[in-house]
């Protein structure tokens, strides 16, 4: 084996060793969403508990990544393309953790929510916008891994849908406040929590933009539709503490 081929071969063994760290990241992501809003559903703090305590793994991953990526680039010295796939795994794992985060605060507010009543069905309909992003980031990982820029670009469209289903759910929160002005405060949750899964669907668009990148070398052009027409949510109070 040559310089090159050993230089190569070691670069593969690197890389797969970080794209390992992805999947496992995706996959705590993916869980902790789905639980966050199971947790919601049934009333369920040590769930709700349990998602929160896994982000710090999710975190200590991104780390990880980055640390091995840097070390990868310093070492290895990769070619235009290979670099690509570098950086891509960078902006990959940052939006992770930035998902993981807001599984976090999914969990969080369903831990102030067990003490309230909030309308009847609200967390069902929560849970099902839950698991449609779920399977967004079930589906744009399934493309980073198979390098699938069709399915990307299928994952990228079906944003649209969470934005619709966010807008009504926002609607449905407004009417119940001004119908009964009991359920201010938990439907002021509920909107959070909505608004956190609207904000993870866009870090999902934003790995298949990466995920096409990958494969084409170029970042899509085309403005995909954008669903969000509320105002509603002010970035300062976005988050509990």
């Amino acid at each position: 084996m040559n310089d090159s081929q050993h230089i190569s071969s070691a670069f593969d063994r690197d890389l797969e060793a970080i794209q390992a760290m992805i999947m496992k990241m995706g996959g705590l992501v993916e869980a902790g969403l789905l639980d966050a809003a199971k947790a919601l559903e049934t009333n369920d703090e040590e769930l709700a508990a349990t998602v929160r305590q896994n982000d710090m793994e999710i975190d200590a991953l991104e780390e990880l990544v980055n640390e091995e990526a840097a070390r990868v680039i310093a070492l290895r010295a990769p070619t235009a393309s290979d670099l690509r796939t570098v950086l891509t795994v960078i902006k990959i794992s940052g939006n992770l953790e930035r998902c993981g985060d807001y599984a976090k605060n999914l969990a969080k507010r369903t831990s102030v929510l067990v003490q309230m009543r909030p309308p009847q069905g609200t967390a069902t309909s929560i849970r099902r916008m839950a698991r449609e992003v779920e399977l967004m980031l079930k589906d744009v990982l399934d493309a980073y891994i198979q390098r699938d820029a069709d399915l990307a670009e299928d994952v990228r469209q079906r944003d649209h849908e969470v934005d619709q289903m966010y807008n009504a759910l926002f609607r449905e929160f407004l009417t119940f406040m001004m119908e009964d002005p009991r359920y201010i405060t938990s439907c002021m949750h509920l909107h959070f929590i909505a608004k956190n899964l609207e904000r993870v669907g866009d870090h999902v668009t934003s790995i298949a933009d990466q995920v096409i990148y990958l494969v084409t070398g170029e970042m899509p052009d085309d403005a995909r539709p954008k669903g969000d027409r509320t105002s509603f949510a002010n970035p300062s109070i976005d988050k509990i503490p």
